[in-house]
């Protein structure tokens, strides 16, 4: 039985403030029985985004229990998966349960498919019930739980190909590979700052778009990652520097660069406090994409300011048309990124 009076941009489970959309809300109604506009899932992992999971990780230890409780406290009190430090939710796998007869939602849905929500978990409706296990180096957590989405919300049918948590991680990060295809189809050389997943498959995207004819420079704290792509063809360059240090960053960058600055960053850093570091390396009316949930952007927009630096600064909007399918696809053609996706979810 489905209830009536739904809205299709999610409305009706927004608890407080009234009128405020989903993912602005404090509060979501999660309890309630599915309206006639919703697919219903049955939730099986959580793909918590990095900045929050390194957020909880970081307050809490690397403690698997603590985790899910801050995870099940957050849930229980919103309604949604949302950190209220970094404000940032992640996305999630399931299988759905039933569809409504008003659900007309962006791809065609059946009973029993398994799949992945490419909205964020900050304006998903989720019922969670137990937390079953924490994947600390994924930033993954099995669950039971369900889930309630609307029509506007867009969704992608895991496909058979590929391991659905390995599907599962690089969806979650779906639209930093897209924007990049367009980002660097008028750029020589691009720094990839941050080396995780999302680096990882925005440097991918790169070769796969310009092959040799775009300079791509890697930059992270740690060095396994860059050593993948290194061996893989992915960077041409590679350093490892703190991006909180943005002289530190310029340093490296000009050491690979030979003193040049880039024309494109995309920061994919998953720590607070890296908005210079991605804009001192820029060229004038260079480009900056900031695919990272923590940064300030009034701290970047006045850092860019005070250095005199004529760039373009881009939020990392998380959709874009045809993101998933082409992250997929990156991920089909680079068995290296592949395998490092492998490792990761276990």
């Amino acid at each position: 039985m489905t209830v009536k009076s739904a809205h299709d941009l999610g409305l009706h489970r927004v608890i407080e403030p009234q009128g405020a959309l989903p993912q602005a809300a404090l509060r979501l109604d999660a309890k309630s029985p599915p309206f006639d506009n919703e697919v219903v899932i049955d939730v099986a992992t959580l793909n918590v985004d990095s900045a929050s999971f390194s957020q909880i990780v970081g307050d809490v230890g690397r403690d698997e229990e603590a985790v899910a409780a801050r995870i099940e406290s957050i849930v229980a009190e919103r309604g949604k998966m949302q950190n209220p430090v970094t404000g940032s939710g992640g996305m999630l796998l399931g299988q759905v349960v039933s569809l409504g007869p008003d659900y007309d939602g962006p791809v065609e849905l059946s009973v029993g498919d398994r799949v992945a929500s490419l909205v964020s978990l900050t304006l998903t409706p989720l019922d969670l019930r137990q937390i079953k296990k924490v994947h600390l180096d994924a930033d993954q957590v099995d669950v039971e739980a369900t889930a309630y989405l609307w029509p506007t919300s867009p969704i992608v049918v895991i496909p058979d190909d590929l391991d659905e948590r390995v599907a599962l991680a690089a969806l979650d990060v779906c639209g930093a590979p897209a924007q990049t295809e367009r980002l660097v189809a008028n750029a020589k050389s691009v720094l990839i700052l941050g080396a995780g997943k999302s680096g990882m498959l925005c440097a991918a995207t790169a070769r796969k778009t310009r092959g040799r004819s775009v300079k791509i420079y890697g930059v992270d704290r740690d060095d396994d990652n860059l050593k993948i792509l290194d061996e893989a063809g992915l960077v041409d360059a590679w350093r490892t520097a703190d991006a909180k240090r943005p002289v530190d960053v310029l340093e490296a960058v000009h050491a690979m660069t030979g003193g040049e600055p880039v024309d494109l960053v995309i920061n994919t850093c998953n720590v607070s406090g890296t908005e210079m570091s991605a804009i001192l390396p820029v060229r004038q009316r260079g480009t900056v994409y900031f695919f990272n949930m923590a940064t300030d952007f009034a701290r970047a927009a006045l850092g860019c300011e005070g250095v005199g630096r004529d760039a373009d600064l881009l939020i990392g909007n998380g959709y874009a048309t045809g993101h998933a399918e082409l992250t997929l696809e990156v991920v089909r053609s680079f068995a290296a990124v592949k395998q490092r996706l492998e490792d990761l979810v276990g």
